[in-house]
């Protein structure tokens, strides 16, 4: 019972140190994409290496962001509390949990074809660097959403080995739809970032600024989901049923923030894009299926 319950807590705390719960993400585009390119015609194996690699990459990331960020976390008030700053987890620990993780996407990525095994490099040196980002230039939530645009492109060329305009665009838009939500999360440590010379579009351009700036790339995002609709044949009026319920879910999430109320931060950058996620999913998987 006693070692149980120590398996239990070490999962746990590597589910908190990754942030599981936001695997959705990118997890809803993956999968569309995925659908998308199969058009129906979907074998087991790629589905399940397809989910392996994203998992195992998407965990990778994360872990190895609370290392390389650990110092500034312990400095901030709001992730003074993570575990590695609380010395519950250790940095060995955590870079041999990171290691295993990306052997393993890379290992999966040679299970789909060869233009993932040899584009599999890139996506590792964007999970990598995305954590230094924001020591350098302000155009780091971008960067993030770059990486994590990663899952549905990397998810076309594991079905189909080649590229075209819907992955593209599924990559566009869940950049600026992940570098949108980023930016109002981001508000919330404007005064640390200033003081710390922490690189971000709020400390750059200030948080009225970067919150229009956030709303222009959700336009944006919503505008290239528009478009991957048009374009796909099989996505029709569930999926824009679904875009519909999004486009409300945007606006109340940037009508819960202002430059002088960041109370609502956590719900607007990370509970209702949570829905969206799983809005997306349903009525786009739906649609590819029906």
């Amino acid at each position: 019972m006693e070692l149980t319950k120590k398996i239990y807590k070490k999962v746990n705390d590597y589910g908190i140190l990754v942030m599981f719960s936001h695997t959705i993400f990118s997890l809803s585009f993956a999968l569309i994409s995925m659908l998308l390119a199969g058009q129906g015609h979907l074998s087991f194996k790629t589905i399940f290496w397809v989910l392996i690699a994203f998992l195992s990459a998407r965990t990778g990331a994360n872990a190895l962001n609370r290392v390389i960020d650990a110092e500034i976390d312990a400095k901030n008030p709001r992730t003074a509390t993570r575990q590695i700053p609380q010395g519950l987890m250790n940095k060995k620990e955590v870079i041999i949990f990171v290691v295993i993780c990306f052997a393993i996407m890379v290992f999966a990525a040679a299970q789909l074809n060869t233009i993932c095994l040899i584009l599999s490099p890139i996506a590792l040196f964007l999970m990598t660097i995305y954590s230094y980002t924001k020591r350098f230039t302000w155009l780091c939530h971008l960067v993030l959403g770059v990486t994590s645009a990663a899952a549905p492109v990397g998810a076309w060329l594991a079905v189909t080995g080649t590229i075209s305009w819907i992955p593209l665009l599924m990559g566009a838009a869940n950049t600026l739809w992940v570098a949108g939500f980023d930016i109002i999360y981001g508000a919330q440590d404007y005064d640390f970032d200033v003081k710390n010379g922490i690189h971000s579009i709020p400390a750059r351009f200030g948080v009225k600024n970067a919150l229009h700036i956030s709303s222009a790339f959700h336009i944006l995002a919503v505008a290239f989901l528009i478009m991957i609709g048009l374009l796909s044949p099989d996505l029709g009026i569930i999926y824009f049923a679904g875009l519909t319920i999004n486009i409300v879910l945007f606006i109340i999430q940037h009508k819960l923030v202002a430059p002088d109320n960041l109370k609502n931060v956590k719900v607007a950058s990370y509970s209702i894009n949570q829905v969206i996620s799983i809005v997306f999913l349903i009525t786009g998987v739906l649609d590819c299926l029906i």
